[in-house]
């Protein structure tokens, strides 16, 4: 489990941007559904994270949730770059694709809910 250190408050007010002006349909559906669905652990969405900022996050369990839309096939060597330090950070992330979580959130949130048991094991 990490602590807060991780947290970039320099990003802060562009987080809050993301989360209110740019949010894309497939970020609103899934913030819906994780809110509804309770699953366990609380996210939140745009945090900032080293120098970067991610969709959700799971302080409790360092599970970070991307969603990938149509910008990520031209910046898919920078997307690699910051998966891996977050990963080498001891986080764990899961994407999906925008039209993943559009037509098939079901099994969007079955994904989910078992990285979430696994991460609390």
């Amino acid at each position: 489990m990490q602590s807060n250190n991780y947290y970039n408050k320099n990003l802060k007010e562009f987080a809050r941007e993301l989360r209110t002006e740019s949010v894309s349909k497939a970020e609103k559906y899934l913030w819906k559904a994780l809110k509804q669905k309770q699953q366990g652990v609380g996210f939140k969405r745009q945090r900032p994270i080293l120098n970067f900022i991610v969709d959700f996050f799971a302080q409790e369990i360092d599970l970070i949730i991307e969603i990938d839309g149509s910008s990520h096939f031209v910046k898919s060597e920078y997307d690699y770059y910051r998966q891996q330090k977050l990963i080498n950070s001891g986080f764990q992330i899961l994407r999906f694709s925008e039209g993943e979580v559009c037509q098939n959130i079901d099994e969007v949130l079955k994904q989910v809910q078992h990285a979430i048991y696994c991460l609390r094991k």
